[in-house]
């Protein structure tokens, strides 16, 4: 059984239907101005909101990387690292081609032959003095031996005033005169005698000899004094060619008179060897020996030698003995030892 609607409710029932129609529609094609779910919606609000708060710069390159703890990356221009994890990176280093040429690059010049010369020559001093900074020396010295003093072996001291000339002598055993000091006017306060005779060459130590002095006053008058005697020992002298040593036989002879060992050698023998030792190696060694007899000569040359060997630097064969005689030699002859110059 039909019923009719009232003509005041047809406008209402015209808009409710319309409502569903268009509610059937948007769920039917959701894709084409339907509204989206609720959820949905929020969403994409969130992440527009993410975008927006955070901007790529303008001036960083397209490809920059944000590499998080743990993770591995490739190549990029930039990186920020997040989290403690260590990274290793590796560059790829460009290869290095020289192209140098010696003739004209600047301060590679070569110079003359003798410029290369100077630039490499060898350095032979450093290696001598490490060598021998390690190597025991086979020289000993005796810096407490003084059988030889230095200075004069005699001083004279003429005291006299108001002359004019004056002169002394030194006479040997003879009285025959060795050497001559003179002059004008007072005599020096002391005289200097270096026990060489007038000539130059030594006297013979372990001799006596004395002295007579001689002055005149303004008035003509000649006073005359003779001294004591006195005895010269052994001494030295330096010469263009290097130090004399001379001394007299007898002090090679031990004290008490016991001969001296095979291997034992009188200390006034080796403070000789260390005085030569002070001069050029390739010097000769000479040992003159003046005695009453040849035979005394050559054999007080023939044990100095002998004692000297072991002591002496260089060639032992650079030693050599030469004997004189002599009348007034004293006993046990006389020394005297020289270095020669070739």
């Amino acid at each position: 059984m039909r019923q009719s609607v009232p003509s005041r409710l047809v406008p209402a029932l015209v808009m409710v239907m319309l409502v569903l129609v268009s509610t059937r529609v948007a769920h039917a094609t959701p894709g084409v101005g339907a509204a989206k779910p609720a959820r949905q919606a929020a969403a994409e609000k969130k992440a527009t909101a993410k975008v927006v708060a955070k901007p790529a710069p303008a001036t960083e390159p397209a490809n920059d990387l944000v590499l998080k703890g743990g993770e591995e990356g490739t190549v990029f221009r930039t990186l920020t690292v997040q989290g403690e994890d260590r990274i290793h990176i590796e560059v790829e280093r460009p290869k290095l081609e020289l192209d140098v040429d010696p003739a004209k690059a600047p301060g590679l010049d070569r110079g003359t032959v003798a410029d290369v010369l100077d630039r490499t020559t060898p350095d032979l001093e450093a290696p001598l003095l490490a060598s021998s900074a390690r190597a025991e020396s086979p020289w000993v010295g005796h810096p407490w031996l003084s059988h030889f003093p230095s200075g004069a072996v005699a001083r004279f001291r003429p005291a006299v005033t108001n002359v004019t000339r004056w002169r002394l002598l030194v006479v040997d055993a003879r009285a025959e005169s060795v050497a001559v000091f003179q002059g004008e006017g007072d005599p020096p306060r002391e005289i200097d005698w270096d026990g060489r005779s007038t000539d130059g060459r030594p006297v013979l130590p372990g001799a006596s000899y004395s002295y007579v002095f001689e002055a005149r006053d303004k008035a003509g008058n000649k006073r005359h004094f003779v001294g004591e005697g006195f005895r010269v020992d052994s001494f030295r002298y330096d010469t263009s060619q290097g130090p004399t040593m001379v001394f007299a036989g007898s002090e090679l002879a031990r004290p008490g008179g016991a001969p001296w060992g095979a291997d034992e050698a009188p200390p006034i023998v080796m403070q000789v060897a260390s005085e030569m030792n002070q001069q050029p190696s390739e010097r000769t060694v000479r040992i003159e020996v003046t005695a009453r007899s040849t035979e005394e000569a050559n054999a007080v040359g023939q044990r100095l030698m002998r004692w000297m060997a072991p002591h002496l630097l260089g060639d032992p064969a650079r030693l050599e003995s030469v004997g004189f005689v002599a009348s007034d030699a004293p006993v046990g002859a006389a020394v005297k030892v020289s270095a020669l110059v070739p």
